[in-house]
């Protein structure tokens, strides 16, 4: 069953951006939610700002490097 839900534009735009090629809205929510949540589970919740979601993303991206580096360690430490 369809639901109608209000969204801000700038939301709107977002999500249009993220949309792939017959794609609808509700798949691209979807695909950006966690697994077995909820749209309910965020809804209402503070949003992040511009610059707050770069931070996070900033962080994301120096654990992944940190998490490279242990790999590659241990790797090099299981090929002795």
């Amino acid at each position: 069953m369809a639901k109608n839900i209000a969204i801000t534009d700038d939301v709107y735009k977002v999500l249009n951006q993220l949309k792939l090629e017959n794609e609808s809205f509700s798949d691209v929510i979807k695909r950006l939610l966690p697994p077995k949540s909820m749209l309910s589970d965020i809804a209402g919740s503070k949003t992040f700002s511009y610059q707050e979601w770069g931070q996070v993303q900033d962080a994301f991206k120096d654990q992944r490097a940190l998490d490279d580096k242990r790999m590659k360690k241990l790797l090099r430490r299981m090929a002795d």
